[in-house]
């Protein structure tokens, strides 16, 4: 039986002795009481992604559906019990799903698959305590190196048991022991699944100036299953972040300092370490920010730093072009700018971004590419609307590539 199949089986089982043990004991009173107060999960996602990349003769076009259904229980003897599944549904074929087969067009990773998203126990017995078993969501800080990857239509999600403890005051514990990382691909591709035991441990104190965090993600993915190249980011990575804002007059400013330094770890054939570093800084003036950073992740000519399970579509530009770091690493210079309105029509909230990223090597002098990338969102009432763009211009690395979305979503 697989890591992931007794992690599943675990859930179930301790779900089946709370229930047992109910018809015991309290003739199903307190399940009956969770049951009477369990909440419906809906969400549907309809979008359009287009993607012209040379020097590929086809571009692609993609409509996907995705509808995310279930439910959460109310509490029975401190523990509640989740059940999520995650439908996509593509109503176009003009693109590479990587695992539909038409390879003539450019990716769009957002594949054809029916499986459950999260199956997960959640207790709250110990003071101060979260204890989750099962297959959840698991985001840490800025999703830099561990995220859900909510951006594509099949999250990621973890079959792992994680411990949040907040018993003393600004103080917060977080440690999860993974088993197998469910990935966007689908349970259907060979890229599907990373399996292996990780270690995510992440400790953080609030202070009136900024959240200090010290992490440490030993990350051991198995060379025997999945993707046999996956070994190769068996890491242990530590690090540190600070992150906080402060009034400054009539501008708000804020701040974010990171720093990781890694290794190789477990079966990975290649011998390597490599440094992180982020630097931002950001003003707000009422609905207005601009912001300005520097991302830079190292590389040894061989293999640069690498975060396998970060929200990756949320730095170094929405084409995608660095889900991978370069061998030689990569130094990422950007500038943000946004604006958010309020009561516009009939809307909720308008929002409009922009960012702007040039891309050079780290080790070396050698120029990869600049990016563009706007987005303007609207919300309305449970709807939300967004349109998107990113243009990447290659110099010396890759290839041009531009994107382009429109998405609606309804979340209830």
């Amino acid at each position: 039986m697989s890591k992931s199949a007794r992690t599943s089986y675990a859930v179930m089982a301790a779900s089946s002795a709370m229930f047992a043990c109910a018809a015991q004991a309290d003739g199903f009173g307190p399940i009956g009481g969770a049951i009477s107060e369990a909440k419906p999960i809906f969400d549907t996602r309809l979008r359009y992604e287009g993607v012209d990349q040379t020097p590929m003769a086809n571009d692609a076009e993609a409509v996907t559906l995705r509808t995310r259904l279930g439910f959460e229980t109310g509490k029975a003897w401190e523990t509640a019990l989740l059940v999520e599944g995650d439908l996509i549904v593509p109503l176009t074929s003009d693109y590479n799903s990587t695992t539909n087969g038409e390879t003539q067009y450019p990716i769009v990773a957002d594949p054809e698959t029916y499986e459950i998203n999260r199956l997960q126990l959640v207790n709250t017995k110990l003071p101060g305590t979260t204890v989750t078993l099962g297959r959840q969501r698991i985001v840490l800080d800025d999703h830099r190196f561990v995220g859900n990857v909510g951006w594509r239509q099949n999250e990621q999600t973890f079959d792992a048991l994680r411990v949040v403890n907040k018993s003393i005051a600004n103080l917060t514990f977080d440690v999860s022991y993974v088993e197998q990382v469910n990935r966007i691909y689908g349970k259907e591709s060979p890229q599907g699944r990373f399996e292996g035991e990780s270690l995510l441990a992440n400790v953080a104190y609030q202070f009136p100036i900024g959240k200090l965090t010290g992490f440490s993600y030993r990350i051991k993915i198995d060379p025997l299953r999945g993707v046999p190249a996956a070994v190769r980011d068996s890491t242990d990575t530590y690090g540190v972040r600070f992150a906080g804002e402060r009034p400054l007059s009539k501008i708000k400013i804020g701040y974010i300092a990171s720093y990781a330094t890694q290794k190789d770890a477990g079966d990975n054939p290649i011998n390597f370490e490599a440094d992180y570093h982020l630097l931002e800084l950001t003003g707000t003036y009422r609905q207005y920010s601009l912001g300005v950073g520097m991302e830079v992740l190292e590389g040894n000519g061989v293999k640069g730093f690498t975060t396998p399970l970060a929200t990756l579509h949320k730095f170094q530009g929405w084409a995608d072009k660095f889900l991978v770091t370069p061998p030689n690493g990569i130094d990422d210079r950007y500038v943000n700018a946004g604006v958010t309105l309020k009561g516009v029509g009939p809307l909720d909230t308008l929002t409009a971004q922009a960012s702007y990223h040039t891309y050079e090597a780290e080790r070396i002098s050698f120029d990869y590419g600049t990016e563009l990338n706007l987005q303007v969102q609207a919300k309305w009432h449970r709807f939300l609307g967004m349109v998107k763009y990113a243009d990447y211009e290659a110099d010396r690395l890759l290839t041009d590539t531009t994107k382009f979305w429109v998405q609606l979503e309804y979340v209830w």
